[in-house]
């Protein structure tokens, strides 16, 4: 199982020796790329040749580049490498209406829920939210994601805080889901589906529909790492570290620890299942405390 995700914040070159991924910056590293989960180029001095991209994209590794403000603005991912395509792609495009429904109410019930642990985590009150996961309905048509958003925001980083502002936080909160909105398109294409086509989010001008819709219950991850970091203004080098390395972090897969990216496996490993069984039976994550996941 892949389980290394590399940032590489000064210029490099990047190519491939003996199936090696070969990065040089002031001297030379050698990283084998079975290992490889995630990698970030975050400087725009790196070049990369056509063969590691290559191995890249058959390994399942997900490639992240950075605009000129080093934040994360494109994801490389695999095409085709799954062995039924076409029959997962079906699959997919045949799931009804209500099935999507219930799949949706499922993952605003866990986005929720891991929003009241993150409250309660950081020593916040935390029943208000816990008690809306109980009016989310199927395809949550109250809405319950949205006014729950309203309260969970200013109640975690203070009152008058507004998501899309551009600040600090903001920033912060941007990256890391970015981080995560790109290793679950990866995980997506490496199992055979078509991120576009998403059980809720739906716009036509969105290739990653369906990883916005699995990447909702991971958001508190973020959350709780950015919240640590509250005092920051802004965007340090350290932090992006920090929340890049989000996916090595510790969370509950149906009550197992694993890292955040394998639990996103896990997640999509069990729509496969219930697009199979046509029933929702999704393996979501809980929350838990900050802390690096030990892999045994």
């Amino acid at each position: 199982m892949a389980f290394r995700n590399v940032m590489v914040e000064s210029p490099a070159r990047i190519s491939v020796k003996n199936k090696q991924l070969i990065i040089f910056t002031d001297r030379e590293h050698s990283l084998s790329v079975e290992d490889l989960s995630a990698l970030l180029l975050e400087n725009r001095q790196s070049t990369i040749t056509t063969a590691a991209l290559s191995l890249l994209g058959q390994s399942g590794c997900a490639l992240f580049v950075c605009d000129e403000k080093h934040l994360p603005c494109a994801v490389l991912t695999s095409f085709s490498q799954h062995s039924r395509t076409l029959s997962t792609a079906r699959l997919q495009l045949s799931a009804t209406e209500p099935l999507k429904k219930r799949l949706w109410q499922s993952l605003v019930k866990a986005k929720i829920s891991n929003q009241a642990e993150c409250l309660q985590l950081c020593g916040k009150e935390s029943q208000v939210l816990l008690n809306m996961t109980g009016r989310v309905l199927s395809g949550d048509s109250g809405n319950v994601e949205a006014s729950a958003a309203q309260i969970y925001f200013p109640a975690l980083f203070g009152d008058g805080f507004v998501r899309r502002n551009s600040d600090g936080i903001n920033a912060s909160l941007n990256y890391g889901y970015a981080i995560l909105r790109g290793y679950m398109a990866r995980t997506l294409a490496v199992y055979g589906f078509l991120p576009a086509f998403g059980v809720h989010h739906c716009s036509e001008i969105n290739p990653f529909n369906l990883a916005d819709d699995f990447m909702e219950p991971f958001r508190p991850v973020i959350d709780l790492l950015v919240y640590a970091d509250n005092g920051e203004t802004e965007l340090s080098p350290e932090q992006k570290r920090r929340l890049f390395n989000c996916l090595n972090l510790d969370i509950l897969s149906d009550g197992e620890h694993h890292s955040v990216s394998y639990a996103m496996e896990r997640l999509v490993q069990s729509y496969a299942r219930s697009m199979k069984e046509k029933s929702p039976s999704l393996c979501l994550p809980e929350l838990l405390a900050v802390r690096q996941h030990r892999y045994e």
